[in-house]
């Protein structure tokens, strides 16, 4: 490395200083405070989703390496970064199993807070890309049929799941669950952008479920707030996200602030990957983050006779790694009688100030484990079993 290298990075980049202080000095920003101005005597920037990089922002800066620790990129124009001869680098399937965590952990609460059994329902899955890729086996294991979508892959001739189009997955699925990125009708044969509006949600199963922990817009407003009106709608981004509205909010089933990827270990994977490539770019050894150790869990003492029991002990046990309802009830106080800006602020403090969250997979269950939830324990929660 010919000199030390002048950073900026996003505060809510766990682990900046172990990761990034070996290239040089690294100074953090909230990442809504990143301006222009501030990126007058930096030489790498790294983000993370809040924050939009494009030729307005680099622009007379010095910047020569952009990173973010996001799976996502929609918030960087990768073209004007390319045109500027500016080295970028994300963090592809980073937070994937946080998400499917989160999914999976937010099915098990709505059908134990129904009385209905997980099993034996339909799954709907749009986008198999690396968090929907994750998800499917895993929904199986819990004894969910999966209905794949993912037109791109399938155009590809990807044979990795028997795919099915969008029309048939909104008619057969009881839980329809959307992992797809951002895309406009300029920048894909197959936009995102509203990809479910009033018109889709209608041809829905009258009863059937909805997740959302893909992108806000993906799903339009007046389509959301049709859907919250008469089922369960779990949504982690919302359509006008950071200002999400009030009603939408109280009328989903779980609402959280876009915290699906959110778990301490998706973060320092993100972290690790930037920092790999900025010594990829720069020189220099790459950040080895910390092992994991493993957690314990307890073996729910409940009845596991019937499908809706063994639902309810599943979701006591995958409630012990990762309560989704607590996250459900920050978020509804905090935006208790907000408005406008301090609705944004309030949203932007719940992501900076998440609580320490892992992976299901960091963690051991200890007791008897029932036969019968072997595979859904393993394979589904992707908790290891003693």
């Amino acid at each position: 490395m010919p000199r030390p290298l002048r950073l900026l990075a996003d505060a809510n980049i766990p682990h900046v200083e172990a990761a990034f202080g070996r290239f040089g000095p690294v100074r953090t920003l909230p990442g809504r405070e990143i301006t222009r101005d501030a990126l007058a005597d930096v030489d790498g920037l790294l983000v993370r989703s809040v924050t939009p990089v494009d030729a307005g922002l680099l622009d007379g800066t010095p910047v020569r390496f952009v990173g973010t620790a996001t799976a996502g990129v929609d918030h960087v124009d990768v073209a004007a970064l390319e045109a500027r001869g500016v080295a970028f680098a994300s963090a592809p399937g980073s937070n994937a199993a946080s998400v499917a965590d989160y999914v999976i952990a937010a099915l098990l609460a709505v059908a134990a807070d129904r009385g209905e059994a997980l099993d034996g329902k339909t799954l709907g899955v749009v986008g198999v890309g690396e968090v929907g890729g994750r998800l499917v086996p895993r929904a199986r294991a819990l004894g969910l049929r999966v209905l794949a979508c993912d037109p791109p892959r399938a155009t590809a001739g990807l044979a990795d799941h028997e795919y099915h189009d969008l029309d048939a997955v909104l008619a057969e699925a009881d839980v329809v669950t959307l992992h797809t990125p951002l895309t406009r009708p300029s920048e894909s044969p197959w936009p995102t952008l509203s990809l479910l509006d009033v018109d889709a949600v209608g041809r829905m199963k009258p009863d059937a479920w909805l997740v959302n922990a893909a992108r806000g817009r993906v799903i339009t407003a007046e389509a959301a707030r049709a859907l919250a009106a008469s089922r369960p709608v779990v949504l982690d981004v919302w359509p006008n996200e950071p200002e999400p509205d009030p009603a939408l909010v109280g009328a989903v089933a779980l609402a959280t602030p876009h915290v699906a990827g959110y778990a301490a270990d998706a973060k320092t994977r993100g972290t690790a990957m930037i920092a790999a490539a900025l010594a990829a770019w720069a020189g220099g050894e790459p950040w080895p983050p910390p092992a994991p150790v493993p957690i314990a869990l307890e073996a729910p003492s409940l009845p596991t006779t019937t499908p809706v029991d063994r639902t309810r002990w599943l979701d006591a046990l995958a409630r012990q790694a990762y309560d989704v309802r607590a996250d459900d009830a920050r978020f509804r106080a905090a935006l208790a009688g907000t408005t406008g800006e301090t609705r944004a602020a309030a949203f932007a403090t719940l992501r900076r100030d998440y609580p320490l969250r892992r992976e299901m997979d960091r963690f051991v269950v200890r007791g008897a484990v029932p036969e019968a939830l072997g595979e859904a324990v393993a394979a589904g929660l992707g908790v290891t079993v003693e």
